[in-house]
């Protein structure tokens, strides 16, 4: 496996991102990239931990907004994914699975040993994170997804998602700013977009970015959909606190909030709400999804 480390001199004086780095070495070399910020061992007695899950083709930049307001009251942690921020990219599509990725994130939170957590995700952030949740109970108190879904190959998809699949493995050109611009409803300035573009110096970065649309399980014949099925298990009797706080504005996601709500008991009784914004929320509403999210924590005990 090639990899490929994206040089540090790219991240240098990036808008709103003022945040250290943290690196935790995986097994087979790997280096993953986490932001970790919040009061200090000793500054505080609350035990929560906020998990920020990023997706496709963002990175931990996209929880700018978010980190501050939440890392007021709580310990935040968001991750760069493998192949995306300042995370090692491994070169070849082929290097990237659903399954590897789960591997990869559920090392780190066994690594850094945390405990108590509030998932917070979106996109490809809720189909790694939600089974992750699934698969290590004990670790999470509360999840809350915003423009995710734990997909299971027997959903319809959209046209708008096959025409993205199709997109991401047969453009020659994958414009990575360009693409978080247009899923959002604010226009991102220079500044912003040379952030996310910032991880990709040249197309030999964006291997993992143009795997992901097609590690989504779309039938159920997929690799992952067994793993998905159980995952679903699992939150079918998910008696923690559940929040969603999708945005009015995303054509991928929408209805699954819905869907959710129903399905996970967890759900039940919680102050759901719809924020302002397209697929990339965090960009849009970024300071009122953090705020629901601290909300949630306040009202809920902790439940591991």
């Amino acid at each position: 496996m090639k990899i490929h480390r994206t040089p540090d001199s790219r991240f240098q004086n990036l808008k709103d991102y003022p945040f250290a780095p943290n690196y935790l070495e995986l097994q087979g070399g790997l280096r993953l990239h986490y932001v970790d910020e919040g009061p200090a061992d000793g500054e505080t007695d609350d035990p929560n931990t906020v998990l920020m899950m990023h997706g496709e083709p963002s990175w931990s930049y996209l929880y700018r907004f978010m980190i501050p307001v939440c890392a007021e009251k709580h310990r935040v942690v968001a991750p760069d994914l493998i192949g995306f921020g300042k995370s090692d990219k491994p070169g070849a599509i082929h290097d990237y699975s659903y399954q590897s990725h789960m591997d990869w994130m559920a090392e780190a939170i066994e690594s850094l040993d945390l405990r108590n957590i509030t998932l917070v995700c979106q996109d490809w952030g809720s189909l790694i994170g939600l089974r992750l949740a699934a698969e290590n109970e004990e670790r999470f108190s509360r999840i809350v997804v915003g423009n995710g879904m734990l997909l299971t190959g027997q959903q319809r998809m959209p046209k708008v998602f096959k025409i993205w699949r199709g997109f991401a493995r047969w453009s020659p050109w994958f414009p990575i700013s360009k693409i978080v611009d247009s899923g959002s409803f604010k226009k991102l300035d220079d500044e912003e977009r040379r952030a996310y573009d910032a991880p990709f110096p040249s197309s030999r970065y964006k291997a993992g970015a143009r795997a992901f649309p097609r590690l989504v399980p779309t039938s159920p014949d997929d690799p992952a959909a067994d793993a998905c099925l159980k995952a679903w298990e699992v939150l079918d009797r998910w008696q923690k606190p559940f929040l969603t706080t999708f945005s009015n504005g995303d054509p991928i996601t929408r209805g699954a909030d819905k869907y959710m709500r129903k399905r996970i008991p967890g759900a039940e009784g919680q102050n759901h709400v719809t924020l302002k914004g397209g697929h990339f929320l965090q960009e849009d509403s970024g300071p009122e999804f953090a705020k629901a999210v601290n909300q949630l924590i306040a009202d809920t005990p902790d439940t591991p």
